[in-house]
């Protein structure tokens, strides 16, 4: 499949009520779960935290990036971390270029592990974003992967839910995960 299929394949899901999101993920396509209010309530209060942090940066909820090695994938993390005109003019699938920070938040399906345990850090570690914060809401740990060497995270650091934990520059916020034991299941 292309990335232009998938895109136009992608473009009449979303017109679909209810319908998964797709993702196109080191050639394989790939959906994901419509976000649960546990999930969209953890986007919020991350939404909040990054914007008390530094209000010229906003964490965009749902911004579909092009991914990869010559961004041959397609992702729609669940927030995306940069300036606050990053995206403007972008369309669905933006460039990852002022991206500083991903967020995905675990669902609860079959795919979650190998799509964003796995699959997921090495994509955005080859497309060289900085910081790829993984909340897990099966194992109620907060994972931030950092140093990407365009292979991989060199560095990840793994906190269980009630700790504090720093997600390095350059995004530079202390984040307290003590709220996220309310919106686990």
């Amino acid at each position: 499949m292309t990335q232009d299929v998938f895109e136009d394949l992608a473009r009449q899901a979303m017109r679909v009520e209810e319908a998964p999101w797709l993702e196109f993920v080191h050639g394989k396509l790939g959906t994901k779960a419509a976000p649960d209010g546990n999930r969209g309530r953890i986007i919020a209060w991350l939404t909040r935290l990054c914007l008390q942090a530094d209000p010229n940066r906003w964490l965009y909820a749902y911004q579909g990036l092009r991914i990869e090695i010559n961004r041959k994938g397609n992702a729609r993390p669940d927030g995306c971390f940069a300036r606050s005109d990053a995206f403007a003019g972008q369309g669905e699938w933006a460039g990852p270029d002022s991206v500083l920070m991903v967020v995905e938040v675990t669902s609860y399906d079959e795919d979650t592990d190998r799509r964003d345990r796995v699959e997921k850090p090495r994509a955005y570690a080859e497309t060289g974003i900085p910081v790829y914060l993984l909340i897990d809401r099966d194992t109620c740990e907060v994972k931030v992967h950092s140093q990407p060497d365009g292979v991989r995270y060199e560095q990840v650091v793994t906190v269980p839910y009630g700790k504090t934990v720093t997600l390095p520059d350059p995004v530079g916020i202390e984040l307290d995960t003590e709220p996220l034991t309310n919106w686990v299941r």
